[in-house]
């Protein structure tokens, strides 16, 4: 069973939907016939590309808030990232264009290492307060997971996965998606949000039931 998860290494439910979905799966009795696979999909692509800004100004603006309403808001989210065991420190955020992190994630897909990668980098944003928008700041990172460097650098010089990344943002609209977490389990059934849980976990037995379903006696 396929487990495809669209996402973004800078969204704050994305991460909390993560922990979630690696609490449904450990109980989940089949779970080791489930490939989790990560899409590429950016909040904002309308970043120009090596531009960086503070992320709590700008939300405001974007959404036309008050400074401290949006702070407030941010609050409520880093609560229901603590309750999945998740530091963050929003308000301090930066923003930038995530291309080259998706293009990043696609790459260790070809090494068996895109989750570890998708969890380095949004371990790195999240939790480390680290940047994720340009190839320096992703090197390392992509190192420690177990990349090479010189093959990663190559990659993101040449935008080989370029096309890869806008495909995932247009199967993700194709499919219905207005954001983001976006689960979808064997294209056949999907879940929008960080959804608890529990739900993840209904949402692969009745795909699982479908797919291989008891004999009736």
């Amino acid at each position: 069973m396929r487990i495809e998860v669209w996402s973004d290494v800078v969204c704050p439910w994305c991460y909390i939907g993560k922990r979630r979905l690696e609490t449904a799966l450990e109980r989940f009795p089949h779970r080791d016939r489930v490939e989790v696979v990560w899409r590429s999909y950016q909040l904002d692509p309308s970043i120009p590309e090596g531009e960086t800004h503070p992320t709590l100004p700008a939300l405001a603006a974007k959404y036309g808030r008050p400074v401290e309403e949006m702070r407030a808001m941010m609050r409520h989210v880093e609560e229901t990232a603590a309750g999945e065991g998740l530091r963050y420190s929003l308000a301090d955020g930066v923003s930038g264009n995530t291309l080259l992190a998706h293009e990043l994630v696609h790459l260790a897909a070809e090494h068996g290492l895109q989750g570890a990668v998708e969890e380095r980098l949004l371990h790195a944003y999240f939790e480390e307060s680290r940047p994720v928008f340009d190839v320096d700041a992703l090197v390392p990172l992509a190192v420690e997971v177990g990349l090479d460097e010189a093959e990663v650098r190559a990659a993101l010089a040449d935008h080989r996965y370029r096309a890869a990344v806008l495909d995932d943002a247009r199967t993700a609209q194709a499919l219905g998606a207005t954001g983001v977490p976006f689960f979808v389990v064997d294209r056949r059934y999907g879940a929008a949000g960080a959804q608890p849980a529990d739900l993840l976990l209904q949402l692969l037995e009745r795909a699982w039931a479908e797919r291989d379903p008891v004999p009736s006696a």
